[in-house]
Formats: structure tokens, C-alpha cells, sequence
């Protein structure tokens, strides 16, 4: 027996149709506002160009009871020339009407497409720790297009279509009241079809928005990690997840060609009882001397033009629904806030000077996992503060609360002495460096990225960065120097001189605040050699962050945090926690298990200054372990 699932009495209502139509409303008028000149001129034009179309019709009558019947043959003349001048018309106005309303909808949606792009590039980060990129690119690329139907001809030929359908209402009227009445009363059920298919319609047009955007999305991700799909022979896998997203996909159209038919087969059902119908009554009519030939053969062209408007509009308020479908998805997106929307963010930053101090910090993810606890420590401007644990225990939470990512679900972090959660973001980032290890390139030449921190700089600023990144020992060894494009990602670098490339970027940017995420974790140890002097440069008189899993690569930092399960557990200098044989002396030991001076308290030798110290060290640590950039940074001091 299957349960049913009780019902949240507390969970907010789902809007119903109406209502969300109705929500629509405002964002339809601020597309249509800017615009109304256009569309009223597109309107008269269509109004025209309908009367004009009604013409040739209307000329039959006249044709068959006056020129024809009662040979009146001087009508002759002026009535071809009349249906010729209401062509003419007809063409021109068709063709302005297309020129000015399409292109005014390919502007549209161009402006669209920039406005979501801006918006959502805006939004916090955790915003796209939910998403999928291939999913907003669907949403920015693909929900606006159908809105070209509500801006351009899509929108005035449903009101077109409408428009001939009354025009030829009345004359239908004006010739026989008795078969109108009949044809009205059958059009009476299509337009309560009609009713039922639109609201049919829209949404299905948005659940296939949403698994167009699934189906890109993973596609995206499938393409970007082929070489993880090769690497564990997943490519059937991935065929079959694409393969069920196809087939969702197309039950979806399938359902929808199943409504359009059903519509369709109610519309040929209509069309042939209205049809039975005026001709029976018709003739009853011509018999009995109430209507003539030409009367009845003008009604029929009419009730044509009566229906085929109507079976226009079937089709056109379908591409509607579509467009209201995709423009709720991307009002949706719109309303997502923005970063600076923030009405607390209202502190300039300033130069950044200060220390930065976390004050029992909290932080929990939107999935109400707390990955913080209570976190409280120093850091002295101008110094280096290291993070160590293991994986997942809250060391890139913390990175991302210093960098405004996050703000603290409780507590509070200070940028000299200023809650960074009021600092204005724009005045604050700019004075922000971040060199993470997964090294992200765009698809550019190698100045292009380096520039990408300072676009302005001049070249001579952007190879003086690369130098001491030493970007130069392979990029100037290239067939097009820093002119090589690099790929998606940075595809056709290696691991480690992407890094060096971002090394250079974050040089370049030249910040106050330096966030460093496993800069060289990417490198050997002859590349590693190769930009030390480069890091030290960078660090020098900056505050920084960094996350280290190689201990030998901060041993000169300021202080070390040791952070497991979201919590500071000890904290200090190196020679200090060595001392204090805890946690990070186990890390330590682990990594160098042949290191002497883990077992050295302060003051016995372990990192005493000079020749003979240096020359010990080096004989005591293995050569594997290296001595990281952050090694040296202090050394002079």
C-alpha cells in the first residue's frame, strides 16, 4: 500500500496560473515600454495592411450581383484597380512590418541576454555552488529567444489575426444575420478549446526549458571532463545519461504535438460542421429570396477569412506561451539578488591596511551542513597566516569568508577593525589577489590572461609580472610567445605553467590581500625553484592566506592555524608546533619522517639563522621535500 506524503500546512501556496500570469505583468510592460512607439506603429501598419486585405473579397459581391448579374460593366474598371491599390498596400505594409518589429525583437533579445548575463555574474558565489554553468548558459542563450513573439510579429499578428477575424465578423453581420449567428455559436466551443490548450501549453513549454537546460548542462560537464570520461571508460555511461535526457526531452515535445493535434483535430471538426452549416442554412436562404448568390459567395470568402485568422492564432498563441514560459524562467533569475544588493554593504573599503580578525565565526551552507564552528584568531596586517588540516575541514570556507564569498552565519569578520560583511564589494575586490590550485585560464593568449587582473596595464607591466613569475621561460620559447592561445581552461599549458600564468595575474593586480590556495602544487621541484623569488615578490608587505598541504612550504609563515572539523586547534609558529607535539607535529613527522628537528623545542638549532643552519637543514630533510617559496620569504627578516 503506497503512502501518500502529508502536506506542510506551513509551505506556501503554489501560485496558480492566473497568478503568475498576472506577476508577469509588470516585466511584459518594461519590455513593452521602451518599445510602445514601435509597436503602435506596427499595430497601424497591421490594421492597414487587414483592411487592405479585405478588399478582394469584399469586391466579389459586387463582381457577381452588379457587374456580372446586372452587367453594369462601367464598375469594371475602377474595382480591378481598387484590388490592385488594396495589394499594393497590403505588400508594402507587410514588409515594413517585418523590417521594424523583427528587428526591434533581435534587438531585444540581445539586450536581454546582456542584462541576465550582467545580473547573473553579479550573484553571490554560492548562487553557483547550486547551478549548473551549462544550465545558466541555457537560461541566458536560450529562455529569451522565444521572446522575439512578444516584441516582434508574433505579437501583431495575434492581434492582426484577431483583428480580420472581427472585421470580418461584421460583415458577416452585414450579409446574414442568421448564418453568423450559427457560425458564432460553433467558434463559441474552438475558443473554449482555445482557452484549455493555452493553459495546457505553458507548462509544458517550461518544463522543457528546464530539461533543455539539464540536458546542456551535463553535456557541458560531459564534454569539459572527457578526459576523465576516457580515463575510466565512462563514454557508455555518459551516453546513456544523455540518452535519458534526450528522452525526456522528447516526451516532452511529443506531449506537446499531442495537445496541438488534439487541438487540431477540434479545429477540422468545427471547420467542417460550420462549414455543413452555412450551407444549409445558406441555401435555405437563396431559395427563399433573402440572400443573393454574390451575398452568399462574399460570406463564404468572409467566414475564410473569419477562420483562418482563428487557426493562425492557434499557432501563434502557442509561440505566446512559449514566450511567456521562457520569460517567467528568466524574471526568476532576475529576482535572484545580486551581491551589492546587500543594503548593509555600504562601507567603503579603503585601502586595506589592517589586520584581519575572525570573531567566533559560524558558517553553515545552504544544505545546513556547519562546516564552521566558532572560529576566532588574528591576523596581523602585512603577514603570513597558513591553514593546515585535512580535507574538509573548513580551510577554503575560511579562505572564502576573507574573500566576501560567504559572510559568517554567526560572528564576525573584520577588515581592520571594519565588519567585512558592510564593505562595499566593488571598493573591496579590487584590492584582492586569489592564486587558487586548480588554476582556471580562459580561452586567450597568455597576455590576455595575465592582463585579465588590470586590463589597463601596459605591456612592459604585464612581461614585467611574467619575468618574475617566470612566465618567460616558456612562454618566449613559443612559436607566438605570449600571443599562444592557451585553450579552453588552459588546456594546452601544463599543470604547472597555468599556475605560473596566474602567479603573473595576481602580480599584476598587484593587491593588499593575497589568497593563496596551493600555488605550487601543480609544479616540480625545479619549477618550483624557478618562481620563488617570484611568490616572495608577490607576498612582500601584503597580508596573505594560505592553504598548504606540503608543511615545508610555510615554515617561515607568521603563524600556522590548524584547522580540523571546522575548528582552530592549535595555532603558532612552526618550530612552536613542533614543540607543542600535537596535531601538527604529527602532520609534520608524517611528511618528514627522517626530519631531526621535529623533536628540537625553540632555541636548539632547528631554525637558527645562517650557513651552518641552512647547510644542517639540508642535510637532515630528505631531498624530495623541497624548500617551498614561503620558505624563503621571511628569511631576511
Amino acid at each position: 500500500m503506497s503512502s501518500v506524503p502529508a502536506v506542510d500546512p506551513k509551505a506556501p501556496a503554489k501560485p496558480s496560473k492566473p497568478e503568475r500570469l498576472k506577476a508577469l505583468l509588470p516585466d511584459l510592460w518594461e519590455l513593452v515600454k521602451p518599445r510602445r512607439g514601435l509597436l503602435l506603429g506596427g499595430l497601424a501598419l497591421m490594421a492597414i495592411g487587414r483592411v487592405a486585405g479585405l478588399v478582394l473579397p469584399a469586391s466579389t459581391k459586387v463582381l457577381i450581383d452588379e457587374i456580372v448579374g446586372k452587367r453594369r460593366t462601367e464598375l469594371l474598371g475602377p474595382l480591378v484597380g481598387a484590388v490592385v491599390v488594396a495589394t499594393i498596400v497590403q505588400g508594402f505594409t507587410s514588409f515594413a512590418l517585418t523590417q521594424v518589429l523583427s528587428k526591434a525583437a533581435q534587438r531585444l533579445i540581445a539586450e536581454l541576454r546582456k542584462k541576465v548575463q550582467a545580473h547573473v555574474g553579479r550573484l553571490p558565489v554560492a548562487y553557483f555552488d547550486s547551478q549548473k554553468t551549462g544550465a545558466l548558459v541555457s537560461r541566458i542563450m536560450s529562455d529569451v529567444e522565444g521572446l522575439r513573439n512578444l516584441i516582434g510579429t508574433g505579437l501583431v499578428e495575434f492581434l492582426g489575426g484577431l483583428l480580420t477575424a472581427v472585421l470580418a465578423l461584421g460583415a458577416m453581420l452585414w450579409l446574414s444575420p442568421l448564418l453568423t449567428g450559427l457560425t458564432v455559436l460553433f467558434l463559441a466551443f474552438f475558443a473554449a478549446g482555445m482557452g484549455w490548450a493555452m493553459g495546457t501549453f505553458r507548462p509544458i513549454f517550461r518544463e522543457r526549458s528546464v530539461i533543455q537546460a539539464e540536458v546542456t548542462g551535463r553535456l557541458n560537464e560531459s564534454l569539459a571532463g572527457i578526459r576523465v570520461v576516457k580515463g575510466y571508460h565512462g563514454e557508455a555511461r555518459e551516453e546513456a545519461t544523455f540518452a535519458s535526457g534526450v528522452a525526456r526531452l522528447l516526451a516532452n515535445v511529443l506531449r506537446t504535438l499531442t495537445s496541438m493535434s488534439l487541438l487540431g483535430l477540434l479545429s477540422a471538426v468545427l471547420l467542417g460542421v460550420v462549414g455543413a452549416a452555412v450551407m444549409w442554412a445558406g441555401a435555405r436562404q437563396m431559395l427563399a429570396g433573402t440572400l443573393t448568390v454574390g451575398g452568399f459567395f462574399t460570406y463564404t470568402v468572409f467566414l475564410g477569412f473569419l477562420v483562418a485568422p482563428v487557426f493562425q492564432v492557434v499557432g501563434i498563441g502557442t509561440q505566446l506561451t512559449e514566450a511567456l514560459a521562457g520569460l517567467e524562467r528568466t524574471r526568476e533569475i532576475l529576482r535572484e539578488k545580486r551581491e551589492e544588493d546587500d543594503p548593509k554593504r555600504t562601507v567603503p573599503a579603503g585601502p586595506v591596511t589592517g589586520d584581519v580578525v575572525f570573531e567566533d565565526v559560524t558558517f553553515t551552507y545552504a544544505n545546513g551542513k556547519e562546516v564552521l564552528h566558532g572560529v576566532s584568531f588574528r591576523a596581523a596586517a602585512g603577514t603570513v597566516t597558513a591553514l593546515v588540516g585535512p580535507s574538509g575541514a573548513g580551510k577554503s570556507t575560511i579562505i572564502g569568508l576573507v574573500a566576501a564569498f560567504h559572510v559568517p552565519t554567526s560572528g564576525r569578520v573584520l577588515l581592520g577593525g571594519v565588519d567585512l560583511s558592510t564593505v562595499r564589494l566593488d571598493s573591496f575586490r579590487g584590492q584582492l589577489g586569489v592564486v587558487l590550485q586548480e588554476t582556471f585560464l580562459f580561452d586567450g593568449t597568455i597576455r590576455e590572461n595575465v592582463a585579465f587582473a588590470r586590463p589597463e596595464a601596459s605591456d612592459e607591466e604585464v612581461l614585467r609580472a611574467c619575468r618574475i613569475a617566470r612566465v618567460d621561460t616558456f612562454a618566449e620559447a613559443l612559436e607566438k610567445g605570449y600571443d599562444t592561445v592557451v585553450g579552453e581552461r588552459g588546456i594546452k599549458l601544463s599543470g604547472g605553467e597555468r599556475q605560473r600564468v596566474s602567479i603573473a595575474r595576481a602580480l599584476l593586480a598587484d593587491p593588499r590581500l593575497l589568497l593563496l590556495d596551493e600555488a605550487t602544487s601543480n609544479l616540480d621541484t625545479e619549477s618550483e625553484a624557478l618562481i620563488q623569488e617570484g611568490l616572495a615578490a608577490l607576498l612582500k608587505g601584503r597580508t596573505t592566506f594560505v592553504i598548504a598541504h606540503r608543511l615545508s612550504t610555510i615554515r617561515r609563515a607568521d603563524q600556522i592555524l590548524v584547522i580540523e572539523d571546522g575548528r582552530v586547534v592549535e595555532r603558532g609558529r612552526h618550530e612552536e608546533l613542533l614543540a607543542a607535539r600535537g596535531r601538527y607535529h604529527e602532520m609534520y613527522q608524517r611528511q618528514h619522517p627522517f626530519a631531526e628537528d621535529v623533536f628540537l623545542a625553540p632555541g636548539e638549532g632547528a631554525e637558527e639563522e645562517g650557513p651552518s643552519a641552512g647547510g644542517e637543514e639540508g642535510e637532515r630533510e630528505p631531498p624530495a621535500s623541497g624548500v617551498g617559496p614561503l620558505a624563503l620569504l621571511r628569511g631576511g627578516r
